[in-house]
């Protein structure tokens, strides 16, 4: 470096330093700790600036990475190490940019290796995107249009854009490229590095894309392009019946719908969103853990058009996304919001940040359900992202809510409509060791009313806040609709009609099949943590109360399982053992801490019984199969193999449904050896040479496989209730069949000490009698009412093996 350049270089170091903040993103893959003398890191980046080659400086001395300032020895020769693509655009138009050095600096690299084998240099590429900041469709110049990104800015322009946006600058770290590998296969001539380049270039240009988002269109110029659309333009016309008056007073109840859909998008409301939720989240949370966000930034920078579907446990949610969303580099999605949350001044500030309102129910308004299809593909059409939550509410319980389709439908009928780029379904499992809703949760459960929200909630909200602990954020196995679609309906594309998409008759049997897919994902990338384990112990205990040391043995039990025998290889657990999970919980005063004179026993007050719940049945699918297994070893002194497979394969189809399972035949009988294998290896049973499995006769091992085991019971009680009321009504209405089942599920919840509301939920337990139907166990006769069928037998007395001798009189009588 010349002494000028680097007299020129310290000079603004300084400005640079004040004027400008990096939030760096960071590839989980990028191999940044083995670089040597041999395995050299090299850097590329859009622009020869000295803004950017300063802001990359900064972030390579925060993740300890080599001065992308210095130069790079290689066999004698000195090569600068960070590469450029382009020089700034002239200041004036009639001066010629010049180029870079960048394909000569390659190209010498290539050669390089050529002559020694040893040397293994990487290239990683850096994409510097200051302020993140889309263009617009308009063409007016203005303050945002000169500062909105561009590929190679003038000096001058690059100065107002470090002085008004340096501050939201993101440095993204990109997984390296081997020279040593693009010499091998393409040779060291100088084509090989136009078309390392040319790469290189293309992929910054995605991820600029994924990180400003497309052009923001304005919110009248969404209206004039609705109102301009076939499919709305025909029903307007029909709703006035060729009347001018009646056209403009459809067309004015039309643009006041829109008027309440449409969101109204501000990247500066993301920023200063992302500024406050920052602090809000350091305030309130110890930690937010983001799982699997490589997955996420790929399908984003291959052009996935991408559509958000997360559980949805609290209004955090809503916050949480789309703050972590954007830390990771990616534009913030469009938000569909219950019409619920339209109130002053959270609607307005919700519609800025990207929220468009959808009521809760729209059936028979034939107007309002066309523009919202409508606008909902213009979205698809323009390349935002979006986010809904198929439950359509807030889940009460903790477990998943059965989908609602609407949304589903809709996106899918807006690839009829000849989206050329794929439509991509990203599952999020969204957790909290403690929602802020959870006591009125409960009180809606009692029967309590739901209060509708309003500024008043907010600041009560805003008042109450405290340590939450930590909150995660799972994405899970991504769905692409395209391809899903030409798996199931290999002819789907010829119902594509860019003017009127209509609805055809495979849509939905499809779209409930791929709702189903898609909750079934969420649970797939589910997040154990400390609460969650706690409530699940605690709650199959019979008192809600154990000795913190085989509390703590438990928690290490619990955690051992899903090691040895993990639920999917998405699932997210705690490293740590379980009495650091153990006192965590305690500071988040989640559990009772009494003493006496043999130590600490840790409870739960009545209060405490009821959230805990809640945290419990976030995870107890997780660990149904590993009860089921325990359950049907404690009540068998000797089983084989074979037996425990149908056996739970009976259960885990029962539970399915209701549980949103993954497990096929196949993954069951993978999972029961894996969970014998691990049962075996913690010493807990042990296998005989005939192939038959019993439990070890020792206290602790009792102990261990007793309280897993009744992590299923509640679950086994309802199979039992339903198979006993079939035997002795049928043939029995749905309606009454259902009223029964409630009426013995609340009786024994009586008897048995089960304070669950989802324990005598009539939808839950019509869920369960339908998936039973659905499974053969039921039948139908011929004036529609249900009967037993020929295996209802087998599965009641499987069941009824497994429940404890007062449950079972409880359910005779």
């Amino acid at each position: 470096m010349s002494l000028l350049r680097t007299l020129f270089y310290l000079l603004l170091t300084f400005p640079v330093r004040l004027l400008v903040k990096c939030r760096i993103v960071k590839e989980d893959h990028l191999d940044t700790a083995s670089h040597s003398t041999k395995k050299p890191i090299f850097y590329i980046v859009r622009n020869q600036s000295a803004s950017d080659l300063l802001a990359l400086q900064k972030t390579c001395k925060i993740l300890a990475l080599p001065d992308p300032l210095a130069q790079v020895n290689i066999n004698g020769r000195y090569f600068n190490r960070t590469l450029c693509l382009e020089k700034p655009t002239p200041l004036f138009k009639w001066r010629k940019p010049d180029h870079t050095h960048a394909i000569a600096e390659g190209t010498e690299i290539l050669k390089q290796h050529q002559l020694d084998p040893e040397i293994n240099a990487q290239l990683v590429p850096v994409n510097i995107v200051w302020g993140r900041k889309p263009n617009k469709e308009k063409r007016n110049a203005n303050v945002g249009t000169i500062l909105a990104d561009q590929e190679s800015p003038s000096w001058l322009r690059k100065f107002f854009i470090v002085l008004f946006l340096g501050r939201n600058t993101m440095v993204r770290f990109s997984e390296g490229v081997s020279f040593r590998y693009m010499a091998d296969k393409f040779g060291v001539s100088k084509r090989t590095s136009k078309k390392l380049l040319r790469v290189a270039r293309f992929h910054f240009y995605r991820q600029t894309i994924a990180a400003t988002g497309p052009r923001l269109m304005h919110r009248q110029q969404m209206f004039k392009t609705l109102l301009a659309n076939p499919s709305i333009k025909k029903l307007l016309e029909d709703e006035s019946n060729g009347d001018k008056k009646e056209y403009l007073k459809v067309k004015k109840e039309a643009l006041s719908i829109m008027n309440e859909i449409a969101g109204d998008y501000r990247e500066s409301m993301i920023r200063v969103g992302e500024r406050v939720l920052h602090w809000l989240w350091h305030r309130i949370y110890n930690g937010i853990e983001v799982s699997n966000a490589n997955t996420l930034r790929n399908l984003a920078d291959e052009g996935h058009e991408i559509i958000y579907v997360p559980c949805h446990r609290s209004h955090m949610d809503y916050l949480l996304l789309t703050y972590i969303i954007y830390q990771q580099g990616l534009v913030t999605p469009r938000i569909a919001a219950g019409i619920n949350l339209n109130f002053w001044p959270a609607g307005p500030i919700f519609r800025k940040a990207g929220a468009f309102f959808i009521r809760r129910s729209f059936r028979g308004n034939r107007l309002y359900s066309t523009i919202f299809r409508e606008y909902l593909g213009l979205l698809f059409e323009k390349g935002y992202s979006v986010k809904f939550y198929s439950e359509g509410g807030r889940s009460r319980t903790g477990k998943l809510l059965a989908p609602k389709t609407g949304m589903l439908a809709m996106s899918i009928q807006s690839l009829l409509r000849g989206i050329d780029r794929p439509l991509t379904l990203v599952p999020v499992y969204l957790g909290y060791e403690h929602v802020m809703e959870v006591g009125t949760y409960h009180k809606e459960l009692s029967g309590s009313k739901k209060k509708n929200e309003s500024i008043f909630g907010v600041f009560k909200a805003i008042k109450n806040l405290r340590n939450y602990g930590k909150g995660y954020v799972n994405f899970g196995e991504p769905i692409n609709i395209n391809q899903y679609l030409t798996q199931h309906v290999p002819d789907w594309k010829n119902d594509i009609d860019p003017i009127d998409p209509q609805k055809p008759s495979w849509l939905t049997p499809k779209v409930n099949l791929l709702a189903d897919q898609v909750m079934i994902a969420i649970n797939k990338c589910a997040a154990l943590n400390g609460v969650s384990l706690i409530a699940l112990i605690l709650h199959a205990t019979k008192n809600k109360a154990m000795a913190r040391s085989e509390l703590e043995n438990q928690l290490d039990f619990f955690l051992a399982i899903q090691k040895l025998a993990p639920y999917s290889d998405q699932l997210t657990f705690p490293s740590c053992s379980g009495k650091s999970l153990l006192d965590d919980v305690i500071a988040l005063d989640k559990v009772e801490v009494n003493q006496d004179s043999f130590g600490d026993i840790i409870s739960l007050s009545e209060s405490a019984t009821l959230e805990m719940r809640y945290y419990r049945n976030n995870i107890l699918h997780t660990f149904m199969l590993p009860a089921l297994v325990c359950r049907i070893l404690e009540h068998n002194s000797k089983i084989n193999t074979e037996t425990l497979n149908r056996e739970v394969s009976r259960f885990i189809s029962v539970l399915r449904t209701d549980l949103f399972l993954w497990q096929n035949e196949e993954v069951i009988s993978q999972q029961v050896d894996q969970m014998l294998l691990a049962l075996q290896e913690l010493n807990i049973i042990k296998g005989s040479k005939a192939g038959f499995w019993s439990i070890i006769n020792n206290s602790n091992n009792k102990a261990n496989i007793a309280l897993l085991s009744e992590c299923a019971n509640e679950s086994l009680q309802r199979i039992l209730i339903i198979c006993s009321l079939v035997k002795r009504l049928a043939p029995v209405s749905k309606s009454e069949l259902e009223e029964k089942v409630v009426s013995i599920a609340k009786r024994l919840s009586v008897l048995n000490n089960i304070n669950a509301p989802e324990f005598v939920d009539k939808k839950a337990q019509a869920l369960l009698i339908q998936t039973m139907r659905n499974t053969k166990f039921i039948a139908v006769d011929d004036n529609g009412k249900l009967i037993a069928n020929s295996t209802l037998d087998v599965l009641k007395n499987s069941t009824a093996n497994l429940i404890d001798i007062s449950v079972l009189q409880s359910i005779a009588r």
